[in-house]
């Protein structure tokens, strides 16, 4: 009997059933067709079809047992087993859909309950080798967890017995015993047992010692227990109490308050993606809505935010929770309750984390980092909204909260009100607009500046910094504030207020962008600013977060060629960037890949329409002007340069960052930089070299659309010219498919496409593990789409990719399924005038010729022309396509007598013989075989020479 798939004979029709029994027999023969050939979600909606036309209940088994199956193939095992329960339901006999239900139940790994499933297959059909072999294999499993269960009971009671000894304190023995339950905690079999064996409890108590290395051994065993286990999470969060936990995050010790929210992600993860992700395999019950578990923690993160004795580490790793859990991960997703939940909650909270300074210190302890995360978090929270009614509530939550501090609080509210202003400015930069037209905000940030206190001047010149971003204010200030800016930076004899200012001016100094014919200032008076910024950033004796603001001046004078053709000059000022890039002061991020984005060019820019221009000039409309710099011979030398001074090493380092200041934006900068570094095939060995492989794949995974396009194109081009095994060592070459499979998406330019199907074709030609991989992420029907493409490079690629990928079973399947014209036009296209995509066409079809004879058969069905085709293959001055001419030839000659006979008859035995007389080479040889074959059936004779 056959188990492995859905084929099945037709049932009886019973009458009274539901539908047309025709009409469900033929889309079950269909969905049947559709597995048979390797399409498992074409056969699934067929079957999906045919229920819907309501099958009778013996059809319903079946149809059930069928979608099962193409779970099990698709590797969505909860789906399959709730299928073939289905079947079972219908049918208490059926041994496929019992089957089908214990392999389910055996990847979800509840091998007890798929015992007795096989167990029920044996009963029915004793002899049958399959179930019997099944039976055995998973009894192994059993017996082996069980003597791994027994084994681990006494390890797991010893461990806590040594960590919880007072006299054992510092102990080896006792770190010993410590790393060995994080290491047991890992397994699902070791969480489990430390689970049942009142390990929450226990973990509780070493938690409660207050010792730094007891701590985190707590908390990494923990997250072990938690991870991607929603039952297990929402009893920890029950037993530790979820303000206890979260308490833990504001701990002074950094190790233990990054531990804390490593567990702390982890709760989130398995409470917010449990049931989606239908862990219910592992866990074996599931929290049907963890609302309120999220919303517990969510709340108790908030109050951190405003709790006086959390640390200011604690602080920034709780902005960095809320970043990542509170948002939707997909716009698609239309819940976004925990978003306007957070902003009613907790928009004050996080509101005063961004109004907060860390000199002098105030009420609460922040990092130079805290006021950046707030932003970030405050700009999701926005993003996240969907309507003008809820971005209304948001602004007036902000307005008031703002108006609060400005109005009632004297001269330290109305600075906290403007520090508030300048986080909404660098985040949800609409919300911070509107709050700086409430009345008095921005004259008093103009008083302000010329304050005699410094932490008065700070705040003050900062918010005219983020300010000047709107090009409408940015005229205001011009008029109003330069002169103050320049005064400060002039006469302060702080070097913190003098660099502020000196980037105050840069900002409205680049009001103009790329536009050469825009000067704000006098000439000359940009790469003065330059220089100074420059001067500070390679000044060691100023603190990290101070020289920041110079690369601030220099992202936003970099739009200058001018300055960028200095700046890349200056190796010293290079070294110092990249060296600050790689510092604790995160905050620096946005601004260097801003910086490295203008010095490569490699933002979006557009030809402008001749015809549009002249129309501008005839209405005197302004045209923008590009810098004659800013030529691609110049940008090519700039890229040089940077190259040379290690651009690829400081941007790996900086897409390591953990932190929230790497944002999407962030991301797709450094993803520009990256594209900009490759585009020349020589400068690509450099990149591979420092690293550049290694750091794009995260970029082309994640962050905004573009950023992953522009990754994915880099990732493309190093594929294209050099060795991906050695580019994208290990497992990490199978990582580059999925963005190179995105590339080939219409919404794509074509020559995206183009390096996506090249860079396919040299990863299909390595391995069969890579080949599966193209095809498990859907791949062949988009590269047989753009076999038929117009462009003739593009269809090209695409065919040479195909080529490659026939060497797999299930490609080769597609090409002998019956009803597609998939081997035609590979036939068509060895008979092309582009030599190229003639020979890529014949490999192909030489290749599955070679390994499906069945095709040979079939090659004179598919077009009339076809000897006429082989003819000019055999016939090409190219030895590889006279090569390739000849083995499809002799695939053809050795698969079917009666084709030998009409390729014999024709003027391709002709030619034959004079290339079989030819040259000793492949072509001679294979040429040599086919006469050969055909002495051997009778068709032809050998001369008396014996040839």
């Amino acid at each position: 009997m056959t188990v492995s798939g859905p084929g099945t004979p037709a049932p009886a029709t019973v009458p009274g059933g539901g539908g047309s029994a025709s009409s469900v027999e033929q889309l079950r023969k269909d969905g049947n067709e559709l597995f048979k050939c390797g399409d498992y979600e074409g056969a699934l909606a067929a079957y999906t079809q045919a229920l819907d036309l309501g099958a009778t209940p013996q059809d319903q088994a079946i149809l059930h047992r069928n979608r099962a199956a193409c779970h099990l193939k698709l590797e969505d095992y909860s789906k399959a087993e709730t299928e073939a329960s289905k079947a079972i339901d219908k049918d208490g006999g059926d041994v496929k859909a019992l089957y089908r239900r214990s392999q389910a139940l055996e990847k979800l790994g509840r091998l007890d309950q798929a015992v007795l499933d096989l167990q029920r297959c044996v009963s029915l059909e004793p002899k049958n080798k399959v179930f019997q072999e099944a039976l055995r294999s998973i009894g192994g499993q059993i017996q082996e967890k069980v003597r791994y269960m027994s084994s681990t009971d006494a390890k797991v009671e010893q461990m806590f017995q040594i960590l919880l000894d007072p006299q054992e304190k510092g102990t080896e023995k006792k770190q010993k015993a410590s790393q060995n339950l994080v290491v047991l905690a890992r397994e699902e079999a070791g969480a489990e047992k430390i689970f049942r064996n009142n390990g929450v409890q226990l973990l509780q108590r070493l938690l409660d010692t207050g010792e730094a290395d007891l701590m985190l051994a707590a908390l990494r065993t923990l997250v072990g227990i938690c991870s991607e286990h929603q039952s297990r999470t929402v009893a920890a969060l029950s037993v530790l109490g979820t303000r206890r936990v979260v308490s833990v995050l504001g701990v002074e010790n950094q190790a233990v308050s990054l531990a804390a929210c490593h567990l702390l992600q982890v709760m989130f993860d398995a409470l917010k993606e449990g049931v989606r992700k239908g862990f219910r395999g592992k866990e074996g019950a599931i929290v049907v809505d963890p609302t309120r578990e999220l919303k517990v923690l969510t709340s108790n993160l908030l109050e951190l935010l405003t709790e006086a004795g959390a640390s200011g580490q604690g602080r920034d790793n709780a902005l960095s929770l809320l970043i990542k859990a509170v948002p939707r991960k997909s716009l698609k997703d239309p819940d976004n309750s925990l978003t306007l939940w957070v902003i009613d909650q907790g928009l004050k909270k996080i509101l005063a984390v961004g109004g907060s300074v860390q000199e002098p210190p105030g009420e609460l302890a922040v990092t130079a980092n805290s006021r950046m995360s707030a932003s970030i978090l405050l700009s999701k929270l926005f993003d996240d909204l969907k309507c003008d009614a809820e971005r209304e509530n948001f602004h007036r939550l902000c307005e008031n909260y703002i108006r609060s501090w400005f109005e009632d609080h004297g001269l330290a509210g109305k600075l906290r009100a403007i520090q508030t202003v300048s986080c909404l400015l660098q985040g949800p930069c609409d919300a911070g607009n509107r709050a700086l037209e409430l009345s008095g905000v921005m004259e008093s940030v103009i008083a302000l500046c010329a304050s005699e206190r410094e932490e008065e001047q700070l705040v003050a010149v900062e918010a005219l910094i983020h300010a000047a971003g709107k090009a409408k204010r940015a005229s205001f200030i011009t008029a109003n504030g330069v002169s103050l800016l320049k005064d400060l930076y002039k006469r302060s004899e702080k070097d913190s207020i003098r660099i502020r200012a000196l980037v105050g001016l840069c900002k409205l100094g680049s009001a103009g962008g790329t536009d050469f014919s825009m000067k704000q200032f006098a000439e000359g008076s940009t790469l003065k600013l330059a220089k100074q910024c420059r001067k500070w950033l390679c000044n060691d004796q100023i603190d990290a977060g101070t020289r920041r603001w110079a690369v601030e001046g220099l992202a936003y004078l970099t739009f200058d060629a001018d300055v960028k053709e200095e700046f890349v000059e200056d190796e010293a000022a290079l070294k110092a960037l990249f060296q600050l890039s790689q510092s604790e002061e995160r905050s620096v991020l946005f601004a260097v890949a801003s910086a490295l984005v203008n010095c490569t060019n490699s933002y979006d820019y557009e030809e402008p329409d001749p015809k549009m221009v002249e129309l501008a000039k005839y209405a005197k409309q302004h045209v923008p002007e590009q810098h004659p710099k800013d030529k691609p011979s110049f940008v090519r030398a700039r890229v040089k340069k940077l190259l040379a001074a290690g651009v690829v090493s400081a941007m790996t380092c900086m897409v390591k960052t953990d932190s929230p200041v790497l944002t999407s934006s962030c991301r797709e900068l450094l993803s520009r930089v990256f594209l900009a570094l490759v585009e020349e095939a020589e400068d690509r060995g450099t990149v591979v070299a420092q690293g550049g492989g290694k750091a794009l794949l995260p970029l082309a995974l994640e962050g905004t659309d573009v950023g992953q396009t522009k990754a994915a194109q880099a990732l493309a081009k190093l594929t294209i010219t050099s060795n991906p095994e050695m580019t994208f060592p290990g497992e990490r070459v199978y990582e580059v498919v999925r963005p190179l499979v995105s590339l080939l998406h219409l919404n794509c330019s074509g020559l995206q496409n183009f390096e996506a199907l090249m860079a396919l074709t040299n990863l299909a030609g390595i391995s069969e593990r890579l080949r599966q991989k193209i095809l498990k992420e859907k791949a062949v029907p988009m590269i047989e789409g753009y076999m038929f493409e117009d462009h003739e490079l593009i269809r090209r690629a695409a065919t040479e990719c195909m080529c490659n990928l026939a060497m797999s079973k299930e490609v080769q399947d597609l090409f002998e399924a019956e009803g597609n014209d998939r081997l035609k036009l590979l036939v068509l296209y060895s008979g092309e005038d582009d030599e190229l995509l003639r020979r890529a066409a014949a490999g192909g079809l030489a290749m599955l010729t070679s390994m499906r004879p069945s095709l040979c058969s079939r090659i004179p069905q598919v077009t009339t022309h076809w000897l006429e085709i082989l003819q000019a293959l055999l016939l090409s001055p190219n030895q590889e396509l006279q090569h390739r001419g000849a083995v499809v030839v002799l695939n053809m000659v050795e698969a079917s007598q009666e084709t030998a006979g009409t390729l014999m008859e024709s003027e391709v035995l002709e030619i034959l013989s004079v290339l079989a007389k030819g040259a000793e080479g492949p072509v001679s040889r294979a040429a040599a075989a086919c006469l050969g074959k055909a002495v051997e059936y009778g068709l032809i004779k050998p001369n008396q020479d014996g040839e």
